[in-house]
This record gives C-alpha cells, structure tokens and sequence, in this order.
C-alpha cells in the first residue's frame, strides 16, 4: 500500500513539471501573442489620435496580467478565466478602436466641410468688401456731384433773385409804359374816330343819291348787285364808278390822318347760303374772298397804298339778318368796308 502510494507520489511529480511547461509555454506564447498586439496597437494609436489612453489601460491590463500569471501559475482555471476576460477585453478595445477610427474619418470629414465653408465665406467676404469699396467710391462720387449740384444751385437762387429784382423793375417800367401805351392809344382811338366820322360823312356827302349802299353801324355797305354781276368777281362798270368815288375819299383820308397812327380799310366779301360749285369758285367762301381781293385791288389802281387794305372773305357765315326770303338773301349779299386800327 505504502508502495502504491509512492508510486502515485513519483507519476503526480512527474506530471506536473509537464503541465507547468505547457502553461509557460502558452503563457509565454500568450504573452508574445499580447506583446506584438500592443506593439500594433502602438503603431495605430501613432495613427489615430485620442487613442493613447486606451492602449495605455491595456499595456496596464498586459502587466496586471502577468504578474497574476506568475504568480498564481497553478490555478489553470484561473488562467482560463483571464484569457476569457482578455479575449473579451480585447474585443471591446477593437470595437473601441473601429468607432473611434470612424469617429476619426467622421471629424476628418466634417473637418474638411468645414473648411470648404470657411474658404467659401472667406471668398464671400472678400466680394463683400470688394463690392463695399465700389460702393464707397460711387457714394464719394455722388457726394461730390451732389455738392457741385448745390453750389449749381445756389448760383441759380441768386441769379433767380436778381433776376426777380430786375423783372420787379421792369414790370413797375411795363406798367408805366402800359398806362401811357393807354393814354396814347386811346388818344389815337378818338383821333381815328374823328377822322372815321369825317370820311364816312365825306363818303355819304359823295354817295348821298346812291340808295344801294347803306351804313351799318361803323360799316359802308355796298350790295354785291351794285359792284358784281350774280356769281361772278368782275366789276361791273357801275361798281367801277362808285368805288372810284371811294378811292378818291380814302386818298385824300390818307393825307390826313397822322402817320403815327395805324389804320386800315377793311374790305369784307359776304354771299347768301345758296351754294355755288365752279371750277374757278368752288364755294362761297372762294367767290366771297374773290370780290374782296377784286376791290381791294381796284383801290390799289386808283391809288391807296396797299399797306393800308385788308381783304376778307366771310362766306354766308355772317349775314346781317336771319331768313330765306329774297329780300333778305338780296341784303346778305354784300361787300362791307370799315375803318379800323391794326
């Protein structure tokens, strides 16, 4: 029995410098295997960065682990137990090392947005300070134009106010001027008055037997009957013969009255409403303007100046009476004279 038990001593002793050997050698294998993990582990924490403090915790972990390996290298399933723990370590620390190499393309990404819009709002600025400046230099220009505007200006007002001075002095002249302009006119008025009183008393004196002509207010009236034939402009020689007695009167009015005052003879064509469609009168208007020009003319023959007659052709625009007997039409046909002031 005590040999047996000698005998179990001898195989027990033989069989646990073997199984030392074996979980040395693994051990040591383990702990190459840890040792070029770090050594990896380095080279990526030289890499990423915010990676120093984990594999510092881990290098921490190798060591603590060592130290338990040799010390406690009886207990295998202790061993096993921190092997499992390591295995789990390690995964977690490359779960860690993926997502923080993630959050490192992350942030280089974001990095990288970040700078293209900083560039982007760096070139905008830059245009905004371009644009400022030529906005800078059109205000600059603009306040000198504007100043140039106003001195513009003022020189204006003042030539304006003496202009005003001026205009003051010349309409208190004009009015001066005006009131004697009056004075001398109304003077003229009265004399031309006279001297109208006197030639249409000088021609009823000459035409005194004449029944056909009539005065109308401050008008002689000749009927066209008396000086034309019906729808022509040619004088007849009866209406030669008094317009000769005319022409004499106005030659002798010329003389007269003074050259300071401006006066005309007035010679104003009328017909009836009853139309006419020539070739040489087309309307009345044509046949009324004739006559007057014919007078007119013949006067000028006998002597008055032409810068003293005015011819006039009036159509049946302006009858003397309304109506449409022959009577009436008869005294609408007319040749008018009157003595005016131009």
């Amino acid at each position: 029995m005590a040999r047996g038990r000698s005998r179990r001593s001898n195989e027990y002793a033989e069989f646990w410098p073997g199984y030392v050997d074996v979980l040395s050698t693994l051990l040591l294998t383990v702990t190459f295997l840890l040792s070029i993990f770090m050594l990896s582990q380095f080279f990526v924490s030289q890499e990423s960065s915010g990676k120093d403090n984990t594999l510092n915790r881990l290098t921490r972990q190798l060591a603590e682990l060592t130290s338990l390996l040799s010390l406690e290298k009886g207990k295998g399933k202790t061993l096993e137990d921190d092997l499992v723990a390591l295995q789990a370590t390690l995964n977690t620390l490359r779960a860690d090392n993926q997502r923080l190499t993630g959050a490192a393309g992350l942030g280089e990404q974001k990095a990288a947005a970040a700078s293209s819009q900083l560039a982007g709002l760096t070139k905008e600025l830059a245009d905004q300070k371009g644009i400022a400046s030529d906005a800078m230099a059109k205000v600059d220009l603009l306040n000198q134009q504007l100043l140039a505007v106003r001195r513009q200006i003022a020189a204006l007002n003042e030539a304006l106010q003496a202009a005003e001075a001026k205009d003051k002095d010349s309409q208190a002249r004009i009015s001066d001027l005006g009131a004697r302009l009056n004075v001398v006119l109304a003077r003229q008025v009265q004399e031309l008055q006279r001297y109208r009183s006197d030639f249409f008393g000088r021609l009823r004196e000459l035409l005194r037997d004449r029944k056909d002509i009539r005065v109308v207010g401050d008008r002689f009236v000749f009927q066209s009957e008396v000086l034309f034939p019906s729808g022509q402009a040619q004088m007849t020689a009866e209406g030669l013969a008094a317009i000769d007695q005319l022409a004499a009167a106005i030659v002798e009015l010329e003389r007269q009255i003074p050259k300071e005052i401006d006066w005309a003879l007035q010679v104003d064509g009328h017909t009836d409403p009853r139309p006419i469609s020539r070739a040489e009168f087309p309307s009345n208007w044509e046949l009324s303007s004739a006559r007057a020009t014919s007078v007119v003319k013949y006067l000028i023959s006998r002597g008055v100046s032409p810068r003293r007659l005015v011819a006039a052709g009036y159509g049946e625009f302006a009858p003397l009476e309304e109506g449409t007997s022959e009577e009436v039409l008869r005294r609408n046909r007319r040749i008018e004279l009157k003595l005016t002031n131009r």
